[in-house]
């Protein structure tokens, strides 16, 4: 037996099928994970070398342009740059983040603020914007140092103009940068975008915002591209066509210039809005470029509030404009005639109380069209104690009033015709005999904004249809509804306000325009209720926050040319006064000798 032989050199069975099985353990392991890497996970690996050399990109869609009824130019798109970052090519994201705000003058903490925010959102190889607008300069020093800090990249796209700036910010609105909110809600919306936030950049914010197309370039080694090529051009938002004429709209501006109110420009056939301007404005573009918290705070906190939209978001009493709505329900419900008179001592009385006129002497007999034409408020103390809150309540939202006009802007406001039931909710209180004076006349709780009162006059002059205000041009007319009165009591009204501006005593007699038939009516509406010292002041020793409101709403016709202009100048004292002058230079740009050669 040789020493090989030997029982007790014979290696172990069992240590044999140990290291058997070891070895086919860690074959299938390795096999396990080459199926991993090569078969489950082939496709993601293969994705991620791919984008160490070939990576896709957004190409941003510009927004729809925007122009006025004539074809002009309101707002459009400008290039702009961008500084992101991608990820996967920063060697220290830290010091890159310093060297940004260093080259950028934004604060490092927002910088890092904005990074936090987005990253969970952006791929690692995708751009993550850190700062929305650059200057040239700041391009220029990038671009000049982008080999020393590798990841940075400047991102080209379209940036919103709007041309008339503040002339049409309460119309248009503006874009800023999508929110967390609206990426939860749009899956669309990526990281960066901008979108409408106000006006009608935020209601047709779909229409507008176009489709994205992608983009293809190769990288070496340090990130930057050296080929690309298009994947799928990016496709531009839809154009829209306002029914806005910019010249009206720009003398609208011009008449409100250091005033706060409103004026609107109304075609009463199709409900086309031709102008529409709330003073004072703001800056439309300043959203775009992004604002400082520091600005933001001071816009909002500005005392004559730029930012709210007079025309729809504010409502004031609406004074004597609101006879007419008050002659018109008493018509149909059959409480008076045209030829009731009244007899006006320049006060009446309601128990203890006395309710003066205007017109301290008084207006004598009057009836309803005297009524109007000379703003009789004894007349319409009396109609508005045969009336009542329930039933003038009730005509006067069947005419539009207390409920929205369905205008295509955001954050319209209802106004408020007063109910008992009203009443009692917010004051615990009845109503009270004494206010139905106070509601005849446009006082007490009424209130209503300038675009209802231009809708309730294009009702007048229709053939009593209420029509939903429309800013896009080649809208058809929509009818939401009609004034609950017949033609013949609707012409009675229609022509009163054209005697309130033809009559020697009209108060609207500011209006008149040869070969143009005019109606208006003015309305004076009281703000708080003057102390004996503030009655005594003349008018322009009264402090700015106690003055009246001052009214003016008309109509103008000649042939098959018609327009309704509603003015509201807030704290403008007299509305023949006040908002007059105003209405008298539109309807002077509307009937001009030029433009009626050019017909």
């Amino acid at each position: 037996m040789s020493l090989y032989e030997s029982k007790n050199q014979q290696p172990s069975r069992v240590g044999l099928l140990l290291l058997q099985g070891l070895i086919l353990l860690l074959f299938c392991i390795f096999a396990l994970r080459f199926w991993y890497l090569q078969i489950h996970k082939g496709d993601y690996f293969k994705e991620q070398a791919m984008n160490n050399q070939l990576r896709q990109d957004n190409l941003y869609a510009p927004r729809g342009l925007i122009r006025d009824r004539n074809g002009v130019l309101l707002a459009v798109n400008e290039p702009a740059y961008a500084l992101g970052i991608v990820r996967e090519d920063s060697k220290d994201l830290d010091a890159t983040l310093k060297t940004v705000s260093k080259w950028t003058g934004v604060e490092l903490a927002k910088i890092k603020k904005v990074f936090k925010k987005s990253r969970r959102r952006v791929k690692p190889f995708e751009p993550l914007i850190l700062v929305p607008n650059l200057t040239f300069e700041q391009v220029a020093v990038i671009e000049a140092n982008a080999l020393h800090w590798p990841g940075l990249e400047i991102v080209v796209r379209p940036r919103r103009k709007y041309i008339q700036g503040p002339l049409l910010s309460h119309v248009l609105g503006y874009v800023s940068e999508v929110d967390e909110d609206e990426l939860e809600d749009d899956s669309g919306l990526a990281v960066g975008d901008y979108v409408g936030k106000q006006g009608l950049e935020y209601v047709l914010e779909k229409r507008f915002r176009g489709v994205k197309g992608r983009r293809q370039g190769e990288v070496d080694a340090t990130g930057r591209r050296l080929k690309e090529r298009i994947l799928s051009p990016p496709v531009a938002g839809e154009d829209i066509d306002l029914s806005i004429d910019i010249e009206l709209q720009a003398l609208g501006g011009k008449l409100l210039e250091g005033k706060a109110g409103a004026v609107v420009v109304m075609n009463p056939d199709n409900g086309q809005i031709l102008a529409f301007v709330s003073a004072p404005s703001y800056d439309n573009n300043a959203f775009t470029d992004g604002l400082s918290q520091k600005q933001w705070l001071a816009l909002r906190d500005d005392p004559r509030t730029p930012l709210q939209n007079r025309v729809i978001q504010s409502v004031y009493p609406p004074g004597s404009v609101f006879k007419m709505t008050v002659a018109a329900a008493g018509l149909h419900y059959n409480l008076i005639t045209p030829k009731d008179t009244v007899y006006c001592p320049g006060f009446t009385k309601l128990g203890k109380y006395v309710f003066r006129c205007w017109k301290r002497g008084g207006h004598g007999e009057t009836d309803l069209e005297k009524a109007l034409v000379q703003s009789c408020d004894v007349y319409f103390y009396k109609l508005g104690m045969k009336l009542g809150v329930d039933r003038l309540s009730e005509f006067a939202k069947k005419s539009g009033f207390g409920s929205l006009t369905g205008i295509s802007l955001p954050h319209e406001k209802p106004g408020l015709i007063p109910t008992r039931e009203w009443k009692k909710r917010r004051f615990g209180e009845i109503w009270h005999p004494g206010e139905n004076l106070n509601f005849s006349i446009g006082q007490g709780y009424t209130l209503v904004s300038p675009l209802q009162v231009a809708r309730f006059i294009s009702s007048l002059v229709n053939g009593g249809r209420l029509l939903r205000p429309q800013l896009l041009a080649g809208e058809p007319a929509e009818e939401q509804s009609r004034l609950p009165i017949t033609d013949a009591q609707r012409e009675l009204i229609r022509d009163a306000m054209i005697q309130t501006v033809d009559s020697p005593r009209g108060t609207a007699r500011r209006l008149r325009k040869k070969g143009v038939v005019v109606g208006g009516k003015t309305g004076t509406a009281q703000v708080v209720k003057l102390t004996d010292e503030l009655k005594k002041m003349k008018d322009e020793d009264i402090p700015y926050k106690y003055r009246d409101h001052a009214w003016m709403a008309s109509f103008a016709e000649r042939g098959d040319e018609r327009y309704v202009v509603v003015c509201m100048i807030e704290h403008g004292l007299h509305g023949g006064s006040g908002a007059g002058p105003v209405v008298k230079a539109i309807y002077d740009h509307l009937y001009s000798k030029k433009k009626k050669g050019n017909e």
